[in-house]
């Protein structure tokens, strides 16, 4: 089997065009990348998001953007990661976000009893992939073109990054390089749980103190709206090193 590794990314092909899904075409399409989004309602449905993005974007099925992303963002609820269109993405580079949540995704018991992680039940059924866990630390919020820095910048934030493959991980560094921000392999998708929900490089790092007194609407529209703070590539070591391993049962 052969797989795409090129040095360069040229489209990005995304299934799943939610939140995470959005903000990363966001930054593709500002970065000069051209963007193929899809998700599980059809083409017609991303016609708003498409018309944002402009002659860079276009829709298509699922397949259509596996197989024409040079890399492929997956971001879908953990539950439908068996949907994912395997032979479509043979040969790819897949950029998994998803992090699991049984009070969306329902109790996967693999990941509830902690014998495999998220990710590894992906690459499992993406079996001639290779699946990189990343993107799944960050709010949507703090992955956009307000927070993402050039090379080298003083204020630019790094984001982790786990996978077996050592030659897909560096593309994905690449890529993230182009959307703004700087990427740190934290190792293998067996460490990807270093990098879930309720560990401690998980949003709360980008975050910037949230004003007292916020309504619940004031605070969920702060959410999204908070520029947040830098996170060095040394401190996202240091919190990843710091994660203590715990079982997938929220």
């Amino acid at each position: 089997m052969t797989r795409r590794h090129d040095t360069m990314t040229k489209t990005l092909g995304i299934i799943g065009s939610g939140m995470i899904g959005g903000a990363v075409a966001r930054l593709a399409v500002a970065a000069g990348l051209d963007v193929v989004l899809s998700n599980s309602r059809g083409p017609e449905t991303l016609a708003g998001l498409v018309g944002e993005l402009g002659a860079r974007a276009r829709a298509a099925t699922p397949e259509e953007a596996a197989r024409a992303g040079d890399l492929v963002v997956a971001a879908i609820p953990m539950h439908a990661y068996d949907r994912l269109p395997a032979a479509a993405l043979a040969g790819r580079t897949v950029i998994d976000t998803a992090n699991y949540y049984t009070f969306r995704d329902g109790r996967i018991a693999e990941l509830a009893t902690g014998q495999v992680r998220s990710s590894a039940l992906v690459q499992r059924h993406l079996a001639d992939s290779s699946v990189v866990k990343a993107f799944n630390n960050t709010s949507c919020g703090h992955l956009s073109t307000r927070v993402a820095r050039p090379s080298g910048a003083p204020d630019r934030s790094a984001l982790p990054l786990a996978g077996d493959d050592t030659a897909a991980k560096d593309r994905v560094v690449r890529l993230m390089d182009v959307l703004g921000y700087d990427g740190v392999d934290i190792g293998t998708l067996a460490d990807s749980w270093r990098m879930e929900h309720g560990s401690p490089v998980y949003v709360q790092p980008y975050a910037a103190p949230q004003p007292w007194g916020l309504s619940q609407e004031e605070a969920e529209r702060w959410f999204f709206e908070d520029p947040g703070v830098p996170v060095s590539a040394a401190r996202v070591k240091e919190l990843a090193a710091a994660a203590v391993r715990r079982f997938q049962n929220r």
